[in-house]
């Protein structure tokens, strides 16, 4: 078992959130000045705390069958569970302890996660994950570190990878996946683009690299402060979250700190269509602001966490926006998943407030939390 501490269902106002003058990951503590305050929503006190944790997690999968699967980051590479289990109110390393033993630069990097930063149910029912194979923030992808890992759940075992070697950059930091029919589409916030691959073929190709649409062109803003990296300089998170819209028409992506732009998925599975001419289809879609994580619903409403505003919007597929909820609680929520009971699960990693996200300077309050909040939403399994 992880010897993270553990919390179970309760409601979000009895939570006690713990100070801390430091945590995994931390460079230093200082005082700072308070966030300005945000406004807390009718439904806010619906959050349901389903757990916490001493260590930043920043991903959550549930399974039709309840099954709840987690993912760490570690950002500053530390050794520790990469993706988990979370049951009985303790996380179990998924799929087993060997592939969470990765340590450091020349430890085995095939047959471990490295640096994971997404899991998700794909239409075919396995967990994949996204190993970005970097060792820590801003490092280049290792030997054998950036892949594609799926998981059959019912035997608990690793039964796909697809090595992202040939298609990384040296400052590729492949983020997340979304999955349109045979095609495996991917974001690489480290150098930016967009990676295409056909499962049927095994082939892949980047598109839209350095295009406007998948660089960060404006600041990280969360809770009032502009994010900035130890050494002074703007964080840009490049091409970041994406979604394909339930009818498979569209492919939703965007920066970090957006803007939110579309492009019809039928010019990005051509492969004989040029990635210029992919990048005169791609509209502009929704003034997104600095977000965390989306997710998107059966109806093809998306879901936009806000990191400056504490709170999640709902934007409908013709691009009008209001908020779902709001909350003093919601610091930086990340990628976010809909379950089969229409509950929306959050998790909270405070990720703004890490030292690689303000300067060199942590102040995360844990444990960090992971709600659900009931929103009678269908869920879509792209």
């Amino acid at each position: 078992m992880s010897s993270l501490s553990l919390r179970l269902l309760l409601p979000a106002g009895l939570v006690w959130l713990a100070a801390c003058t430091g945590g995994p990951g931390t460079e230093k503590t200082t005082a700072v000045a308070a966030p300005p305050p945000v406004p807390t929503s009718a439904n806010a006190k619906q959050l349901v705390s389903v757990a916490t944790s001493d260590t930043i997690w920043n991903g959550v999968a549930v399974s039709d069958d309840d099954r709840i699967f987690v993912l760490f980051p570690h950002n500053e590479g530390h050794p520790g569970t990469r993706i988990g289990e979370l049951k009985n109110g303790a996380v179990t390393p998924y799929p087993n302890r060997a592939w969470n033993s990765w340590k450091k630069e020349g430890d085995p990097a095939k047959t471990a996660f490295v640096r994971t930063n997404s899991l998700r149910f794909g239409p075919d029912g396995l967990l994949w994950v996204v190993d970005t194979g970097t060792p820590k923030s801003e490092a280049p992808p290792i030997t054998d570190g950036p892949k594609l890992l799926a998981i059959d759940i019912t035997k608990n075992q690793v039964v796909k990878t697809i090595d992202l070697g040939k298609l990384v950059k040296r400052k590729s930091f492949v983020d997340d996946l979304r999955f349109h029919g045979d095609m495996i589409y991917v974001t690489d916030a480290g150098a930016p683009g967009l990676i295409l691959l056909s499962q049927k073929t095994g082939q892949g190709r980047r598109v839209l690299d350095g295009d406007s649409t998948t660089t960060a062109r404006r600041p990280m803003v969360g809770e009032g402060k502009r994010m900035t990296k130890p050494d002074g300089s703007d964080v840009k998170l490049h091409a970041d979250q994406m979604e394909v819209s339930p009818d498979g028409r569209y492919y939703y992506f965007q920066t970090a700190a957006g803007p939110m732009y579309r492009v019809e998925t039928k010019y990005l599975d051509n492969p004989n269509t040029s990635s210029a001419n992919i990048a005169k289809q791609v509209k502009y879609f929704f003034n997104s602001p600095t977000c965390g994580g989306t997710t998107i619903d059966a109806d093809g409403n998306l879901y936009i966490a806000d990191a400056n505003e504490k709170r999640v919007l709902k934007v409908t597929p013709t691009g009008q926006s209001s908020t779902l909820v709001q909350s003093p609680d919601l610091i930086w929520v990340d990628a976010m998943w809909i379950d089969h009971a229409g509950n929306l699960w959050m998790p909270v990693p405070q990720m703004n407030r890490t030292a690689g996200f303000q300067k060199g300077v942590e102040t995360v309050k844990f444990p960090v939390q992971l709600y659900k909040l009931a929103i009678g939403a269908k869920p879509f399994r792209d």
